[in-house]
Order: structure tokens, then sequence, then C-alpha cells
């Protein structure tokens, strides 16, 4: 929840307008329970889905996520009917399937490392070939896993995704 990645996500979220909710899966941090291999944290996701739409009910629900969370927000999201587009960011590729995504028809923005040690190049290219439009990939070039010196790439990116897809809204200052 406090990583740089999360942290620029949330806020070029933020920037244009959309409800931002940064939650631990469980067992992370001060949450309670343990690390569930996934199951249990998409129930975490689907309750700050729940919670979203309750709260904010006209705004539109994006998933996104990073590393791990990346693969609990693009699941979750792509199956809620309430979500209407999904950000992915450092997906860990190597050791994980993504098929699940293929179908969707979601807007998709993946942003990724060009040097990301859990996703590498080709697998995310061969993941990304997969999926059904909309979709888009960003390749942050010479990033590693966390974008380390590149943030401003990956913020650069959301805000333009974002831009293209609600055009009506402004950029906030931050």
């Amino acid at each position: 929840m406090h990583n740089k990645v999360v942290f620029q996500t949330a806020k070029a979220l933020h920037r244009r307008g959309a409800p931002v909710l940064r939650f631990n899966f469980r067992g992370v941090g001060l949450s309670e329970g343990i690390y569930d291999r996934g199951q249990g944290e998409r129930d975490d996701a689907r309750v700050a889905i729940d919670y979203l739409a309750r709260e904010f009910p006209h705004a539109p629900v994006l998933a996104a996520g990073f590393s791990f969370g990346s693969l609990v927000a693009l699941r979750v999201g792509s199956e809620d009917s309430r979500v209407s587009k999904l950000i992915g960011l450092g997906i860990p590729v190597n050791d994980s399937d993504v098929a699940f995504l293929a179908a969707s028809t979601k807007p998709k923005l993946i942003v990724h490392a060009g040097n990301d040690q859990y996703g590498s190049r080709d697998k995310i290219e061969a993941a990304f070939a997969t999926l059904a439009e909309p979709k888009q990939l960003v390749i942050v070039e010479g990033a590693d896993h966390f974008f380390t010196g590149k943030l401003d790439r990956v913020a650069a990116a959301i805000h333009e995704w974002l831009a293209e897809m609600f055009p009506a809204t402004v950029a906030r200052a931050d």
C-alpha cells in the first residue's frame, strides 16, 4: 500500500478525479488474516470494490494493482461488471498465468518495466498479444520491477491513458 509504485498510481488516478482506495491484503502490515495464495486476497479486492461502488455510485470503478496486486486486481476487475477499466503494473508473468484476462473486453492498460526481474519482456509481450482489445502496453525502458528512477514515466503513461478514456475530465494540480 505504501510502496512508490502504488502511491504514484493512486496519485495519478486521483489527479484525473477518480476516487482512490489503497489497502493492504490480508496479513500485510497491520491487516488481519494470513496470506491466502490469491484466493482470500481476491475476496479483499471484492470488498474494496463493494465499498467504492457504494460510496461513489456515480463514479466509474477502475481496478488497478502492482505486482501480485496486479494479478488480483485484473482478475477481480475483469469478472466484476461494476469495474469499467483495468490497470496492471509490473505483472509477474514469469511465474503467473494471465490467461483469465484474454477474454476481457474492458479497456486495459499494462505498464511494465523493461528490465522487470519478475516479468520478462518476452513473456509480457506474449501475454499481451493474447488479450482482447481494447488494450495498451507501455514498456518503461531501463526500469526494474519497482520502476526505480522511472516513476515519472509510469505516472505519465497512466495520465495519458486516462485522458484518452475520460476526455472530458481535467487533471488536477498536485
